[in-house]
């Protein structure tokens, strides 16, 4: 992609970023596996709100079957409740 102004003071690489940006969302800061829930918020708005493994657990049960397999996506929620139930009972 080639870096220029127009005459008119377009530049043609943030013009392709934003058409980009509208066409595909924000990939980085609101990827669609994280803001599909039929509540309208984000995934983060909860789980910031909790511990590390409570909040990777909810998150892994928010987005399941969105980003890849389901299963995985179960287990891995698994894994971070075991973990914390784990942390719990050493303390």
């Amino acid at each position: 992609m080639a870096f220029w102004t127009d005459d008119q003071g377009v530049n043609a690489r943030a013009a392709e970023a934003a058409i980009a940006e509208h066409l595909e969302g924000d990939l980085v800061n609101h990827p669609p596996h994280y803001t599909s829930h039929p509540s309208g918020i984000e995934c983060i708005q909860v789980t910031e709100h909790m511990g590390f493994n409570i909040g990777n657990a909810i998150k892994y049960l928010w987005r399941a079957g969105q980003k890849g397999s389901a299963i995985q996506d179960l287990e891995k929620a698994v894994w971070y409740i075991q973990r914390e139930i784990k942390r719990l009972q050493a303390k």
